[in-house]
């Protein structure tokens, strides 16, 4: 994911219709032929084409203007212009397109396999179309439409089952790396994901979708570091995991300040289905942090667990299947909890009410 993009804006241009002829039918001994000018072409669209092997937006930064083709002259003997080939611009599912200038969205193309933006220019037509029984010599034709031409803002949101969400530093890249075909980078000190990360879960011919979403800093709601820039890619994710540091010294208060910065920026983002990640548990001394941290948050999914020992991760990949699984009327959810339940999870776990899972 080196080299990730998620916004950036394009010039796009559809075809110009080409222009209809002025022709008249030229043969030997047929003195008075008649008009015979064809058609112009019709422009080119702009096509946006949705690509699921696509995840940045970076490729759009190395080219900037699309152009399609304008359509041919129409020619004498009724014939008509060839049509100005489309042009396509590929991006990634979750892609939003905007009016470079007021902001306003002109489309979401989630879950669309193809979008024409702008529509080519109709072809004019040639003056053999204006021939009538009083106007026999028809010496003119219509001209072509002209294309569109306008500049847009492009701007990917992430997709995903489940987004990790914490602190800088908290674990999450060696997470994501132990549980899913992801490499991301990792360091012994602090240290952020500059870039999300997505990786893919599969489990019981099942595959779930992870985002590995930069540490958020407290204040990242109101645009301290890069929050802002990327809690919008938890927007679209089905459901959260909150991974917390009980190693750090701020462990009992880290929750409640991330699910305010998510509900400060969006209250759909802190409603969210959850569980939480009680992670760096090898640390010396996290058990009693651990025991603290349950009876605080009484009333939520709590896993402690160590990437490092390998502690708890099958559990971990069962509860992110079947959070992916918790969505639908309230038999799914119920088969979701069960799930939840019939894990082999210590004693100390708290698990969500029926109600309020």
């Amino acid at each position: 994911m080196q080299g990730f993009s998620d916004e950036t804006y394009i010039d796009v241009a559809s075809g110009s219709g080409g222009h209809g002829a002025v022709s008249f039918h030229r043969e030997k001994f047929v003195p008075k032929g008649g008009p015979d000018g064809g058609d112009g072409g019709r422009g080119g669209d702009v096509i946006f084409v949705v690509k699921d092997n696509l995840r940045t937006l970076s490729h759009l930064k190395k080219k900037r203007v699309f152009r399609a083709e304008n359509g041919r002259d129409g020619s004498g003997n009724n014939s008509s212009g060839r049509d100005g080939a489309n042009v396509y611009v590929s991006v990634p599912n979750g892609t939003i397109l905007k009016n470079a200038i007021n902001g306003k969205i002109i489309k979401d193309l989630t879950g669309l396999k193809e979008y024409t933006l702008l529509k080519g220019g109709q072809g004019g037509k040639g003056n053999a179309h204006f021939k009538t029984s009083r106007f026999q010599t028809p010496r003119f034709a219509q001209d072509g439409e002209s294309g569109t031409e306008i500049r847009v803002g492009v701007e990917l949101k992430l997709i995903a089952d489940i987004g990790l969400v914490g602190f800088p530093n908290a674990g999450k890249s060696s997470l994501i790396n132990a549980i899913t075909n992801s490499t991301s980078e990792i360091a012994p000190y602090p240290f952020t994901t500059k870039i999300p990360h997505l990786g893919m879960l599969r489990m019981y011919d099942k595959d779930v979708l992870i985002a590995d979403i930069p540490g958020l800093l407290e204040g990242s709601s109101e645009g301290k570091g890069m929050g802002i820039k990327f809690l919008k890619h938890i927007e679209r994710t089905h459901s959260l995991a909150f991974l917390i540091d009980m190693s750090d010294e701020n462990a009992l208060n880290a929750f409640d300040i991330l699910l305010g910065e998510l509900n400060a920026y969006s209250h759909r983002l802190a409603e969210k289905k959850r569980i939480i990640l009680a992670s760096k548990m090898d640390v010396q001394g996290t058990d009693k942090v651990y025991k603290k941290f349950c009876n605080k948050l009484k009333g939520e999914t709590i896993f402690p667990l160590s990437v490092y020992n390998k502690d708890m991760l099958e559990e971990v990949k069962k509860a992110f299947i079947a959070l992916r699984d918790s969505e639908g009327d309230n038999s799914k959810q119920m088969k979701a909890k069960d799930t939840f339940m019939s894990l082999n999870i210590p004693e100390g776990t708290v698990f969500p009410d029926e109600k309020e899972f």
